[in-house]
């Protein structure tokens, strides 16, 4: 890897993968404050609950939780506050064309450091319906379970 392209994941959204089919997924900016970088240099970030809304042309993530600073003082944000995501114009044209005509969400996936950028990458999916959870859990119990019966047939 090239020097500054190292990636750290701050945070991931594992039940994104529960509840959608991810078609495509796409890597974004985030608009923060110097407190918000410092508290996620520290992993104080959760992607629970969050979701990303299109408003005037631009691609907002709300929900997304960043704890304060803890050695900040008025400098600090709140912490739920809807943040700006950084894309290219045509990026989201085609995002919000999709969510409008064909029934697609956008979710963030994960929160990591490339370099010294936070980035976020998001998601475009379709929900999933009951049956097909069930079925996703039935596939990964058994491909556990092979794994197992092929572990204890190499002792």
């Amino acid at each position: 890897m090239a020097k500054g392209t190292e990636i750290r994941l701050i945070a991931q959204n594992k039940k994104a993968y529960h509840d959608y089919f991810i078609d495509d997924t796409y890597e974004a900016g985030i608009s923060l404050v110097g407190t918000e970088v410092k508290s996620l240099r520290m992993g104080k970030c959760s992607l629970k609950e969050s979701y990303i809304d299109e408003k005037g042309g631009e691609l907002f993530i709300v929900g997304m939780h960043i704890s304060p600073y803890e050695k900040g003082n008025i400098f600090n944000r709140d912490p739920l506050r809807v943040r700006r995501l950084l894309l290219h114009d045509y990026e989201i044209r085609k995002l919000s064309s999709q969510v409008k005509v064909k029934g697609y969400t956008i979710v963030p996936l994960k929160v990591y450091f490339k370099g010294q950028l936070v980035k976020v990458e998001i998601g475009l999916a379709k929900g999933k319906k009951l049956y097909d959870k069930r079925e996703t859990i039935a596939k990964r119990d058994a491909d556990r379970e092979a794994r197992r019966e092929v572990k204890e047939e190499m002792r």
